[in-house]
C-alpha cells in the first residue's frame, strides 16, 4: 500500500510562531502506529524543538516536501511558499473575511489547493475538534497574575514566554500576593475559560458563586466564574432563555458591570458575536473604581469590552485606557486600566501548547485525513476543493475573494 506523506511545514508568518502541529515524539508515534503514513519536516530554525530533535526521534528532515501529499503548519501559509494541487492544512482566517488574508484565499484558489482550514473542523454537534484555546486561556490567565503584579507593585512575575515550560511558569504563582478583599471574575467556559481554571485552581483564592459576589463582603481574596445566564436578561423581563438568546440577542442586555465593579481583575475568556450587546460600555468602565486589570483573552476589538481597543504583543503586552478620554494611555499612571490583549498567547508556552495540539490532530483530525473522511469532518473544513474552486459551504466567500467587501 502506498503511503500517505505528510509534510510538516516550516512556520513563516511574522511575527515568528515556535509553534508546531507535531511534537518529535508525536511525529515518531504516527510514523510507527498509524500503517500507511510517514512524515517528513521542514528544517527551521525558529521552532521551540529544533531540528535536531526531530532527527533524534528518527523523523526525516526535507527542504522539499512537493512529493508530501499532505502539507501541515499553524499559522497561515506564505503564498510565496504554497505548492499547486496540493492538500494544506493550517489557520488561515479567511473564514470571516479577514481583510489581511484575501490574497493568501486568492492565491490558493489559483493554485487549486484545498485549504483544510483547523478552525472549520467541526463535530456532528457543530463543535470544533481542535484548536489551542486552552492554552490561550491559560497563558492568559497568568498574564492577567504578570499584569496585576505590575500595576499594585506587589509581587513581579517572570514572563511566561522567559519560562522553559509550564512548570516553570506555575512555580512563578508563589509569588503571587492578593490583598485581602481581592476579587477576580471571570467569564466563559469553553476551552479558553477551563484553561484559565487550570491557573486559577493553583492560587490562594476562594471561589463563591455569582450571588455571593455580588452580595456578601469577604476577609480573603475570591473570584467567581460567570455563565452566559449570569451576565446577560431579557430587556422586558430580567429573566434569561439560552435558546432565544443566542437567536435574538438584541433582545437582551450585559449586566456584566455590575460584577467588574466590585472586581480588581476582570479576566475575558467568553465567546462574543457582533450581534451580541455590548459587555462593557465606556460609562459603565466609569464606575469601576476597584479596576487595575482587564485580560481579554478574548480579544474583540474595540466593541464588546470598551478598553480593549487593539491586540498588544508578546513583546509589548500591556496598554493602559483611560476612561475619561477614552484612549490608550501609560498603563502605569494612577488612573489607568492595565489592559493585556495579546491575540496569539499559546505561543508563550510553545512546547505545551503544541503537544496538547498535536495530541488532538492524532484522536480527532488524523483518522479522518488519511483512513476515509466517513464523516465529512475533512470535506466540511475544507474551504476550496482541488478544483481551484470555494467548497460550497464557503461560497459565500466568493465577493471577499473577488475584493468586493
Amino acid at each position: 500500500m502506498e503511503k500517505t506523506k505528510i509534510g510538516i511545514l516550516r512556520e513563516g508568518k511574522m511575527p515568528p510562531d515556535r509553534r508546531v502541529p507535531f511534537t518529535p515524539q508525536q511525529c515518531a508515534m504516527v510514523n510507527n502506529t498509524l500503517a500507511g503514513v510517514e512524515i517528513f519536516v521542514q528544517p527551521s530554525p525558529i521552532r521551540v524543538f529544533p531540528d535536531k530533535e526531530f532527527e533524534e526521534a528518527g523523523i526525516t528532515l526535507k527542504e522539499d516536501l512537493s512529493d508530501c501529499d499532505v502539507l501541515i503548519g499553524v499559522k497561515e501559509v506564505n503564498i510565496s511558499d504554497l505548492i499547486p494541487n496540493k492538500k494544506f492544512m493550517f489557520f488561515s482566517h479567511t473564514v470571516k473575511k479577514q481583510k489581511y488574508n484575501r490574497g493568501l484565499l486568492k492565491a490558493i484558489l489559483e493554485n487549486k489547493i484545498q485549504l483544510i482550514d483547523y478552525e472549520l473542523l467541526k463535530n456532528k454537534e457543530g463543535k470544533r475538534v481542535i484548536g489551542f484555546g486552552r492554552f490561550a486561556g491559560v497563558v492568559g490567565a497568568y498574564n492577567a497574575l504578570y499584569a496585576y503584579g505590575l500595576k499594585t507593585k506587589q509581587y513581579e512575575l517572570k514572563r511566561a514566554k522567559d519560562c522553559f515550560d509550564r512548570k516553570e511558569m506555575e512555580a512563578e504563582l508563589v509569588k503571587v500576593r492578593f490583598l485581602p478583599k481581592d476579587k477576580i471574575v471571570l467569564t466563559g467556559f469553553g476551552k479558553v475559560g477551563y484553561g484559565a481554571r487550570e491557573i486559577m485552581d493553583l492560587l490562594p483564592i476562594m471561589e463563591v458563586s455569582p450571588e455571593e459576589f455580588l452580595s456578601q463582603e469577604f476577609n480573603e481574596p475570591v473570584f467567581t466564574h460567570l455563565e452566559t445566564s449570569d451576565y446577560y436578561q431579557r430587556k422586558s423581563d430580567k429573566s434569561f432563555d439560552k435558546k432565544e438568546f443566542y437567536q435574538n440577542p438584541g433582545e437582551y442586555e450585559a449586566t456584566l458591570h455590575k460584577y467588574v465593579e466590585k472586581s480588581e481583575i476582570y479576566v475575558s475568556c467568553h465567546f462574543w458575536h457582533n450581534a451580541s450587546p455590548k459587555l462593557l460600555t465606556n460609562d459603565q468602565l466609569k464606575k469601576c473604581r476597584a479596576l487595575k486589570v482587564v485580560a481579554d483573552i478574548s480579544c474583540d476589538i474595540a466593541d464588546p469590552i470598551a478598553c480593549t481597543l487593539r491586540p498588544s504583543t508578546i513583546t509589548d503586552p500591556l496598554y493602559g485606557y483611560n476612561v475619561e478620554s477614552q484612549s490608550e494611555s501609560d498603563w502605569r499612571n494612577e488612573e489607568s486600566i492595565v489592559v493585556m490583549a495579546v491575540d496569539n498567547l499559546p505561543t508563550e508556552l510553545p512546547r505545551e501548547a503544541s503537544e496538547d495540539f498535536g495530541n488532538q490532530l492524532i484522536k480527532s483530525v488524523l483518522p479522518h485525513l488519511v483512513t476515509g473522511d466517513r464523516e465529512g469532518l475533512i470535506i466540511n473544513g475544507s474551504e476550496t476543493t482541488l478544483k481551484g474552486e470555494l467548497n460550497e459551504k464557503y461560497k459565500f466567500l466568493s465577493d471577499y475573494v473577488e475584493g468586493n467587501t
